[in-house]
């Protein structure tokens, strides 16, 4: 079972697979790591040994802002853009797309599956009043 950067990595994955479930590592980054620490991306997370996981542990701590470190920095920069007053900070402020997306259609993930409107009008009540 091995932990790097707080999180414990699968042990039937690849390592190059299982070093993505880190925030802030993706494929290209979890190859490069392996390349620099010279383990063979093939290899079961498993079956790596103590030394080899150490390496890891190593180079991703020592290069490389991933989880805690990261996500701080994430809302940090996020709180200057809404302290100054940019466009995109006003953006995150209203949680409304920051990157130039309509919203029109096609925007709930952002605004949280919202779903204001009713069909296509109203239904005639059953009773009469």
């Amino acid at each position: 079972m091995a932990r790097i950067a707080g999180v414990t990595l699968p042990n039937e994955k690849r390592i190059e697979i299982a070093l993505t479930y880190i925030f802030g590592i993706g494929i290209n980054l979890s190859h490069k790591i392996l390349k620099d620490t010279k383990v063979n991306p093939d290899t079961r997370t498993k079956d790596l040994t103590p030394e080899e996981v150490n390496g890891l542990r190593e180079a991703i701590e020592k290069n490389y802002k991933v989880e805690g470190e990261l996500k701080r920095e994430i809302l940090t920069n996020i709180k200057r853009l809404k302290e100054i007053g940019s466009y995109r900070g006003s953006r995150h402020a209203k949680n409304l797309p920051v990157r130039g997306q309509k919203t029109k259609t096609n925007s709930r993930t952002v605004r949280g599956n919202v779903r204001k409107t009713v069909g296509s009008g109203r239904k005639p009540s059953d009773q009469k009043t």
